[in-house]
């Protein structure tokens, strides 16, 4: 014979983990969206360019900042035509493979806008035309992406580009490439 045992109540004990995680993980993510709406909005990046009038009213290589891509080219074809412009005078930037993995045909130059004085100057380097890509990029930087049909620069290059007197131009900021040594502030 069996007796029959009341059976106990089931706990009705509210489970606080649940709820408690919840608070803790909503609170983590209006945080962290705080956090980079502020970051975004209040960006302390340092200016892209500095606005200056040009000595001689002429533009030179120096004071051009160029990535140079490979869009289709030879392997090692950006490498190469990066160090000669290095050699020229120029501030190399990146040398990498085009970075959307677009394909060029021959040569194609983007930067702020095709009548901009950098831009000349990076065209008269090339010994084949080149198809202007404006961008209105505001660091003022041009890219040059190497395509299939790309042979190699210009022997005599532009030496320097006229810009109209007393004009201000935005020159992007030059950062040295040199490793900063152990104790140093970088700034």
């Amino acid at each position: 014979m069996t007796a029959i045992h009341p059976q106990p109540r089931p706990h009705s004990r509210f489970h606080w983990r649940t709820p408690i995680t919840l608070v803790v993980l909503l609170a983590i993510l209006v945080g962290g969206f705080w956090w980079g709406w502020n970051s975004l909005t209040n960006s302390s990046a340092e200016q892209t360019c500095v606005e200056q009038k040009l000595p001689n009213n002429r533009m030179v290589p120096k004071q051009v900042v160029v990535n140079v891509y490979n869009g289709g080219a030879r392997a090692g074809t950006a490498k190469q035509i990066a160090a000669e412009l290095r050699k020229r005078g120029f501030n190399v930037g990146k040398v990498a493979n085009e970075p959307k993995g677009d394909k060029v045909d021959v040569v194609e130059i983007r930067g702020t806008a095709p009548d901009a004085p950098e831009f000349k100057l990076i065209a008269g380097q090339l010994n084949q035309k080149a198809h202007p890509a404006p961008d209105n990029r505001p660091d003022h930087t041009v890219d040059v992406v190497l395509g299939i049909g790309f042979t190699k620069l210009n022997t005599k290059g532009l030496p320097s580009v006229a810009v109209p007197p007393n004009s201000i131009h935005c020159l992007p900021s030059i950062r040295p490439t040199q490793a900063i040594p152990s104790g140093q502030n970088p700034n």
